[in-house]
């Protein structure tokens, strides 16, 4: 990459001169325009004078650091006797990028302005000549080095008389100038590159669009690396990779210019700020192997692709197998109740990721730290739930059925043929769909949760459209409709078969609500379930009798469901405030408990981590752990590189554990991430999906890696 430095300066030699006017001149690409910010100077004044360049589409003139390659413009000033010129004060730059290659400059136009010195005794009626030399590189594909002369004379009045408005450029040319930050800046530098810090901005998340630091020297941070972000709480942080001329942590300086974007009521409003800080050693810390910024379109396609894998995860497929059997029963009857069904569904998941969107929106306003999968991090919800899942499992197994009156509600939302159990159950399948994390998931949540809230609600609208995508396409094309078997008794067996996945996810969560709030809990939880399972009983019992049993049986029905939700929710909250139990790890175990001081400490030593950020409703967490992490080549891979393991469980709300989350591009667990032997290491963030030769792979790559380092 350096070599490409030294190209316009041989090109330099081939200038092409334009033809030298009073003050303006013009070649193929670049009209060039000398201006000042007075009409008439006076003795001992001090004004602004300086070059505006008028650039064609698709060319480019650059900035004093002009990235990859290329070369700054150059004004030489000649002046009478005893006037002096300042510096080039260089408006706030842009990227240009080919390829690999990124440069820094200017497209479409640009003024370059200096501060020129009235000498004390320039006379009076007399003229003050300005003339300039101005050499710049301007560049599409090719680049063409380039050279003008201009001039301006400015009459000289004194002191006391009107001077004049000047050109209106000058003006427009100050507003784009950087200045000085007006908020704390620091730099850090870690073994993963250098961390840019502004604090204290009041910037409002949501309002901005983009963030980019210039470096005003080359060499100091790779021009084309990606420039991963974190902003919030007031705060801006920006990664940025070292470059060849890196500041070291003993004295460096980072100097450069910080470009912030807001959307404004008239479009995006770019705003430049002054850095000059100090470079500090960073203490040692987890340092994110970011994932570089996504492309909304990126961000989309990955929801989409991430919703439909989600549809193979063991908390969805049960309830999609159920709807499956719907569209059996249907699939050779009226096409158009079939299309209508799998768009009822479609838009109860779509309904459903809109409103969760909708609340993360409002979580975030208030400044809560979020994710996915954050309500399950609740006991109530998680309670709320299990119960959910116990009353489908009795459905599904026939110990009642809800009339078409109320066809909507809980239980029997999965196997109704009315659209109205067909929105349900997209409602119920997102519902239990957020405890799973599918693979292409974390970065587009991830994204999502860093961005305003309209494109939040993108992302998520496309992450439920990828989880509505096969039910939807089976129900709209004919062809796969006919793919489908005939409607039978095995219907009836395959449905009361799936009642037990839902059995078995009511089970879990109880299991998830011992781990939040203890082992009264499960006695609250089941109690619970054995007076739905009574609730649901005596309702089917008594549906056929007169009209004075069936409203005895509905209102008996409906105070022992009451009964148990409400004693769930009192039951649940006094063993949750009561449960102090410390995450620690058993004697049988491999792992520790995380905490950034013994992260911290392991790392100075230099010793290898391997990092599982988990929660208990979290079911790909629970199957890493149990086919990969438990395994017994994985813990021996572990003990022979002296690998320590730390867990850190996100099972209940944690907001240090949501930061780092935050840090890693990631929204919501599982992460997996592994240092490497050596203070200086930087981490690796392995799959969401893991085997013991993914892991042990990984750990062989990576140590190998550093050794030849």
């Amino acid at each position: 990459m350096l070599i490409l430095r030294f190209i316009p300066i041989a090109l330099l030699a081939l200038t092409c001169d334009a033809d030298a006017g009073p003050s303006e001149a013009a070649t193929e690409q670049v009209r060039a325009q000398l201006i000042a910010s007075v009409d008439a100077v006076r003795p001992g004044d001090t004004i602004q004078a300086g070059v505006h360049q008028e650039i064609i589409p698709h060319w480019h003139t650059y900035w004093i650091n002009p990235g990859d390659s290329g070369l700054a413009t150059r004004i030489d000033y000649d002046l009478p006797a005893g006037a002096t010129a300042g510096p080039i004060q260089w408006p706030t730059p842009g990227r240009i990028t080919l390829g690999p290659v990124t440069n820094y400059g200017y497209e479409h136009e640009v003024t370059l302005l200096s501060s020129i010195k009235v000498p004390e005794d320039a006379i009076v009626g007399g003229v003050f000549p300005v003339k300039a030399k101005v050499k710049w590189l301007v560049c599409e594909e090719i680049c063409i080095p380039q050279r003008v002369e201009l001039a301006l004379d400015l009459p000289v009045v004194a002191p006391g008389q009107d001077q004049g408005r000047g050109s209106e450029l000058v003006g427009k040319a100050q507003a784009s100038l950087p200045v000085a930050s007006p908020w704390p800046v620091s730099v850090t530098s870690g073994n993963n590159g250098l961390t840019l810090r502004i604090t204290d901005t009041g910037l409002q998340p949501d309002n901005i669009k983009n963030i980019w630091f210039y470096p005003s020297e080359w060499g100091r941070i790779v021009h084309n690396a990606d420039q991963p972000r974190l902003v919030g709480g007031g705060t801006i942080e920006l990664k940025l990779q070292p470059g060849d001329d890196a500041p070291t942590a003993s004295g460096g300086r980072l100097n450069g210019v910080l470009a912030v974007t807001e959307n404004g009521s008239d479009g995006p409003v770019t705003r430049g700020f002054i850095v000059n800080a100090p470079v500090s050693a960073a203490a040692v810390d987890i340092a994110p192997a970011a994932e570089p910024d996504l492309a909304l379109s990126s961000a989309l396609i990955l929801a989409l692709l991430g919703g439909v894998i989600l549809n193979l995860m063991p908390c969805v497929f049960p309830v999609l197998s159920i709807k499956a059997l719907s569209l059996v029963k249907h699939a050779h009857q009226n096409p158009l109740q079939t299309r209508l069904h799998g768009l009822a569904y479609t838009l109860g998941v779509l309904f459903s990721f809109a409103l969760l969107g909708s609340l993360l929106n409002v979580l975030k306003a208030s400044g809560a730290q979020i994710g996915w999968g954050f309500q399950f991090q609740s006991p109530l919800f998680v309670l709320a739930v299990a119960y959910l899942m116990f009353a489908v499992g009795l459905s599904l197994s026939g110990v009642f059925s809800i009339g078409g009156s109320v066809t909507s509600i809980g239980s029997s939302l999965a196997e109704k043929p009315g659209y109205t159990g067909s929105f349900f159950t997209g409602v119920l399948a997102t519902v239990v769909a957020t405890p799973c994390t599918a693979p292409l998931m974390g970065a587009a949540i991830g994204f999502a949760l860093a961005q305003p809230p309209l494109v939040l609600l993108a992302v998520f609208l496309s992450l439920g459209l990828g989880l509505a995508l096969p039910y939807l396409l089976l129900s709209l094309w004919p062809f796969l409709q006919r793919c489908l078997p005939k409607p039978g008794l095995w219907m009836e067996r395959v449905k009361q078969g799936l009642a037990f996945p839902m059995y078995a996810a009511a089970v879990w969560l109880v299991w998830v609500l011992a781990q939040q709030a203890g082992n009264d809990s499960v006695a609250v939880a089941l109690g619970g379930m054995v007076t739905i399972a009574f609730a649901a009983w005596l309702y089917e019992s008594t549906k056929t009798g007169g009209r004075a049993t069936r409203q005895s049986g509905e209102g008996l029905a409906a105070l022992a469901l009451a009964v148990a939700l409400t004693g769930g929710y009192f039951g649940v909250e006094a063993s949750f405030a009561a449960e102090t139990r410390p995450s620690t790890a058993s004697a049988d175990n491999n792992w520790e408990p995380y905490s950034a001081e013994r992260l911290n400490a392991l790392r100075a030593e230099g010793k290898p981590v391997f990092l599982n950020f988990t929660a208990a409703w979290c079911i790909s967490c629970l199957v890493n752990e149990k086919v990969a992490l438990s395994q017994r080549s994985v813990i021996d891979a572990f003990r022979q590189s002296g690998i320590t393991y730390l867990k850190g469980d996100w099972t209940n709300r944690d907001v240090e554990i949501t930061r780092i989350l935050a840090k890693f591009g990631r929204s919501g667990v599982p992460l997996y991430v592994y240092y490497p032997s050596g203070a200086a290491a930087s981490p690796v963030v392995l799959p969401q999906i893991l085997t013991p030769e993914v892991v042990t792979q990984f750990i062989k790559a990576s140590t190998r890696a550093v050794s030849q380092s």
